[in-house]
């Protein structure tokens, strides 16, 4: 490749898998843009990784998302998911890859193939195998020949796979750019010399496999030629490539922010969000990407951190479940149309700034042949500003940006959302012979041979890390060893406590056969002591610790050298009085390890053979499975299952794992109950809600998982303890629809397919309040705009209304009052 980026590529059209490729695409970059078939082009990307979804989700996401404004998807490849174990490959199901990539360019959209294959993503282990961990000799993320190897398999192996089905664009499919690596220069200096030397050999190893499409490195300034170096963050408008000769590019605009096992709920405005897209624009981008744009649920054991909860919902414009999040989606998508309407002036015209006499507002001027685009942006975090602009003047709210397509009309200002907010709720179960509590089985988990015996599957004399003892098949870690006590050795006493060091996610203490207590930590990436009184015999004690993981770390120089499980020492200590103690170090002592648990290793999960108990049915019983069956929601809302009463523990629908549960784990703090404020920067700390409430009560069962005639099987296996009397099944639909907009321009409402059956309130003049607390203001329109909205928009699935003193009569209002149209309307 040449400097500019141009890449010399075949043209090629032919059958494969019965599909018709189009002709090869040409992808290039300058400096203003990347170029697709020699057209410079304004691309908006949105983040949706297949693992997170299901594949019967796949073509819905891409058509909102096409609807949304977007002109590519953005994944990453997950390496723990495609090869956990080494050598032995798995793409089934929503691990299916190409199948992914196929029902992108079914949509018309391109893609980003992010191989990585660190992904980091708040995805277990930052998407490694912990089979790597295991590997004698072998340093992640160096100039280490072991890593190195594997590494390379796995992207040729991705890369391979991808050829064959001719995806990228330069073989006619839809994939226009790849990624090596991910944010490595976050760490680089870390790791030396060595680290340098490593990020040259990931470009280098790219650049040799020939994709015929231009390789991104994120957060790389330092990539060499022809890599491009790419931001992620909140904002990137500062950003500029350290080479002259590549676009400007966003490959991470966070949308929201992920959510941790004890956290709140985080939340990015629209405004906000909007903001820092048109300012990325404004000042010379032409390629971002939304990170997440639908984030979707961590089924099974994905989620890293640790303690990163299920949900990875992300307050993305794409929900969890696939709905929209309105407004956000809305305000986004016209933001889109807008600048895809202004592509050719905003990646080939000459740009000029425009000093407005205030620092904190700025003007910039896209111009050609044909005519000129302006934006207009006042970063002030609180104050309006009015300014005079080529002669007219302009109001342009605090921390905000207009566009003026034609320098003259404002068309779109990222503070004014005119689009409607849809407030979503949980509908109960409506199933045909649906009985309105579950009825329920279970089965102990208890194993005598593991926890009175302390037989394991290994034995060693010392405490392994739980990634080397369970190579990451289990959440779940037996460490068993035993001791004979003499009435004279001198750490025996009746006043004796066992003390365990564990590495800061659950433990659970048995002596005896008997619990003698469990602990865990807040957070999950602190260590901490476990210490218990103990009554010990004087003959063989058997000590079994059971750990629990919750994901291992994701993120962080050297973040795969995290200890994880029990760390050591593990120790008796022994109280004679007059603050007199004796320890005894076990540490040493030969231990014996299991991994998982027995219903785990039976499958009580999916197995139809095994018996489930009935009677004496116990509630707040540590390990424990539940068993339960039922009828799926008539429909095709999405559904969630709502586990509020169990404590923590493992969830399946039909054998489908539909990941970790913890409802018992409270979000604690204080949260601000008034409205969030748009103005001013983000970070994953402002605007959180939810305090005091469970981290996460709704758990995302896809409609794919369900029988819709027939019955249903849900499994829970219950680690801390809880009752599943509560347990029940919802379906998620929107229940209502807001909108406040100014006059002369035109709204849709809409319930999302099913018929809006109420208009609750609707005023045109200078109404008060927000969604679900609209009041009439001082002055309104002629007309009735109650009786105008209900006309045009009940029995509608949704509905146009021109938001204008021609459809709601003049008012009284006088010209200093912004007159506005909001409304109410039930779904």
């Amino acid at each position: 490749m040449s400097s500019s980026g141009i890449l010399a590529l075949f043209i090629v059209c032919f059958c494969t898998s019965g599909r018709l490729w189009a002709t090869a695409t040409q992808v290039t970059y300058d400096n203003r843009a990347i170029i697709i078939d020699g057209k410079h082009r304004v691309l908006v990307s949105g983040s949706i990784h297949y693992p997170r979804s299901t594949t019967q989700m796949w073509p819905d996401l891409m058509k909102k998302s096409r609807e949304g404004g977007l002109d590519a998807i953005e994944t990453y490849v997950f390496w723990n998911a495609h090869e956990p174990a080494r050598r032995q490959y798995d793409f089934s199901g929503n691990l299916d890859l190409v199948r992914f990539l196929k029902a992108i360019q079914d949509e018309g959209l391109y893609a980003v193939l992010r191989i990585g294959p660190y992904v980091c993503a708040e995805w277990n282990y930052g998407g490694f195998p912990v089979w790597l961990h295991n590997m004698p000799g072998i340093q992640m993320r160096t100039d280490n020949d072991v890593f190195k190897n594997e590494m390379q398999n796995f992207t040729t192996l991705i890369v391979d796979m991808v050829k064959r089905e001719n995806l990228f664009a330069s073989q006619g499919g839809p994939v226009i750019l790849a990624q090596i690596e991910n944010e490595y220069g976050n760490v680089m200096s870390s790791y030396g010399d060595e680290g340098k030397a490593y990020m040259n050999w990931c470009a280098n190893m790219a650049q040799s496999l020939d994709i015929g499409v231009p390789w991104l490195m994120c957060q790389q300034d330092d990539a060499p030629e022809p890599m491009i170096s790419t931001c992620n963050g909140w904002y990137c408008d500062q950003y500029q490539p350290r080479r002259s000769n590549i676009p400007k590019m966003w490959t991470e605009n966070w949308t929201g922010w992920y959510k941790n096992w004890g956290g709140k709920d985080p939340h990015r405005t629209a405004e906000d969000l909007a903001f820092a897209v048109a300012r990325f624009y404004q000042l010379g981008g032409t390629f971002q990407n939304y990170y997440m744009y639908h984030g979707g649920t961590n089924f099974g054991r994905s989620a890293g951190g640790p303690y990163i909860t299920t949900s990875y919902d992300y307050d993305a414009p794409l929900d969890e479940y696939g709905n929209l999040n309105q407004p956000k989606w809305g305000h986004l998508k016209q933001l889109h149309d807008l600048l895809h309407s202004m592509e050719d002036i905003l990646t080939t015209g000459n740009v000029s700034s425009v000093d407005l006499g205030d620092d904190s507002v700025w003007g910039t001027i896209y111009s050609n042949e044909g005519g000129s685009s302006c934006f207009l942006a006042n970063v002030d975090q609180g104050t309006d500003k009015t300014i005079n602009f080529q002669g007219i003047n302009y109001t342009v709210p605090a921390w905000s940006v207009s566009i003026l397509p034609d320098c003259q009309n404002v068309s779109y200002n990222t503070a004014k959302v005119s689009t409607q907010t849809s407030v979503m709720v949980k509908k109960a179960n409506v199933a045909e012979d649906e009985p309105i509590s579950l009825k329920w089985s279970w089965r102990p988990e208890m194993d005598d041979k593991t926890i009175l015996l302390g037989k394991g599957d290994v034995t060693i004399n010392q405490i392994l890390d739980q990634k080397e003892a369970a190579n990451d098949l289990s959440d779940y870690l037996f460490y068993m060893t035993s001791i004979n006590l003499k009435k004279d050795d001198p750490v025996w006493s009746y006043n004796m406590t066992l003390r365990v060091k564990s590495s800061g996610q659950i433990l659970h203490a048995f002596v005896n056969g008997e619990l003698i207590g469990s602990q865990w930590s807040k957070n999950g990436g602190e260590s901490f002591v476990f210490e218990q009184n103990v009554k010990l015999n004087h003959k063989k004690n058997t000590i079994s610790l059971l750990s629990a993981t919750v994901g291992f770390t994701n993120y962080g120089a050297n973040f795969d050298l995290v200890p994880s499980g029990i760390t050591g020492p593990v120790e008796l200590i022994g109280y004679h009085g007059d603050d007199e103690t004796v320890a005894k170090d076990l540490s040493s002592q030969k231990w014996s390890y299991k991994i998982g648990l027995e219903g785990l290793n039976q499958e009580l999960y999916s197995s139809q053979s095994l018996k489930w108990q009935e009677d004496s049915f116990p509630v707040n019983r540590t390990l424990t499975w539940y068993k339960t069956v039922f009828k799926a929601p008539l429909g095709t809302d999405p559904v969630v299952v709502d586990l509020l009463g169990m404590g923590k523990g493992l969830a399946w629908v039909n054998g489908n794992s539909i990941g970790r549960y913890w409802p018992s784990f409270i979000a604690e703090g204080d949260c601000n109950l008034e409205p969030c404020d748009y103005r001013g920067s983000y970070d994953s700390s402002k605007c959180l809600s939810n305090c005091g409430h469970p981290t996460q009560r709704w758990y995302h069962v896809p409609r794919s998982f369900l029988n819709d005639t027939g019955d249903n099987t849900l499994v829970l296996f219950e680690e801390f303890g809880g009752n599943p009397s509560s347990v029940n099944f919802r379906t998620i639909a929107i229940g209502s629809a807001c909108i406040s907009a100014e006059e002369n321009r035109k709204i849709e409402l809409s319930c999302q397919g099913r018929p809006i059956s109420a208009v609750k309130f609707a005023s045109f003049g200078n109404p008060q309040g927000s969604c679900g607390s609209f009041v009439k203001g001082f002055c309104e329109g002629s007309k009735d705009a109650l009786s105008v909205v209900e006309k045009a928009c009940v029995g509608q699935e949704s509905c146009t209304i021109d938001v204008s003193e021609d459809t709601f009569g003049s008012t009284t209002c006088g010209d200093d009052v912004i007159k506005t149209l909001s409304v109410e309307a039930i779904c």
